[in-house]
């Protein structure tokens, strides 16, 4: 393998009745542009009592992406959203100072059945000077993100700038997240069309990199901002991010990210204390593990 790239396999951990596939971060490499944590969600089944019931759980300095592949889900947070997620779409919602939310198994998906889930979420460390921003929450349907097609690959920008356009997603600093899915082989452009650090995820399918290949359930890291010399195979869904890094380190602890580790103190403190804001109407509590 070049010296180029980096190859990160996905690692499995349980939560409750579903299996999570960890990408970010990972001991060789800890962020990719600000994307400090992604996990694999899926595929799994939602089925009688096999339901997704994750409770109430706080977010400090950080904006969390979450991206179905398949089935929906219910978001509610403490701001006082209800949002039901469908495949395509994204829930963007940014924590700042502070904020608490569930994540559900829709009462539509609660009827006797077995459902597909499957996707992606993820968290986008914010810039120093916004990690005590006031928590906001946005969702954009699949129809308003950026799509086109090219030699054989069609791809949708769920987040940032690429290939000269703009994802309606209102982020923080620089990034981008493109999901790019092939019916023939496609020989993929980045240089000038991308600008920061790469973050490669192989859904499906494989990729050819420094003339190896690469499966899927793997991340694919290059070494090299701006620039990544990769061959996408026909039948293939990769999801392609990053963006420039942050000059400061990422501290993560939980699900709280910060620049000080102070502020994680802080927050801790205050999740155990159970002075916080939380989802009206639900009882749940996850304690600081």
């Amino acid at each position: 393998m070049s010296n180029t790239d980096l190859i990160i396999p996905e690692r499995s951990r349980d939560i409750g009745d579903f299996l999570v596939g960890r990408l970010l971060p990972f001991r060789k490499k800890r962020m990719v542009g600000p994307f400090v944590f992604i996990d694999h969600m899926g595929p799994s089944t939602v089925k009688p009592g096999h339901y997704m019931d994750i409770g109430q759980h706080p977010h400090v300095g950080l904006s969390t992406l979450t991206f179905l592949l398949e089935g929906e889900m219910v978001h509610e947070d403490s701001l006082g959203t209800k949002q039901l997620i469908a495949p395509g779409s994204v829930n963007w919602m940014t924590a700042g100072r502070g904020v608490t939310h569930t994540e559900r198994t829709p009462p539509a998906m609660r009827d006797g059945g077995t459902y597909p889930i499957h996707g992606y979420q993820i968290w986008v460390a914010l810039p120093k000077e916004k990690e005590l921003m006031a928590p906001q929450f946005h969702h954009i349907d699949a129809k308003d993100l950026p799509q086109w097609q090219d030699q054989g690959a069609s791809f949708t920008l769920v987040a940032g700038k690429g290939y000269g356009r703009t994802s309606p997603v209102p982020v923080h600093s620089d990034l981008f997240m493109i999901d790019i899915k092939t019916t023939a082989d496609h020989d993929l452009e980045i240089v000038g069309h991308l600008e920061g650090e790469i973050g490669i995820c192989i859904v499906t399918g494989e990729v050819n990199a420094c003339d190896q290949v690469v499966e899927k359930d793997h991340l694919l890291v290059s070494k090299i901002d701006n620039q990544c010399a990769l061959k996408i195979k026909k039948d293939s869904h990769i999801i392609l991010f990053g963006g420039p890094a942050f000059p400061e380190e990422r501290f993560i602890e939980w699900n709280f990210v910060a620049s000080d580790k102070a502020i994680i103190e802080e927050g801790k403190a205050k999740w155990k204390a159970k002075d916080w804001p939380m989802v009206k109407g639900d009882d749940s509590y996850i304690p600081w593990p």
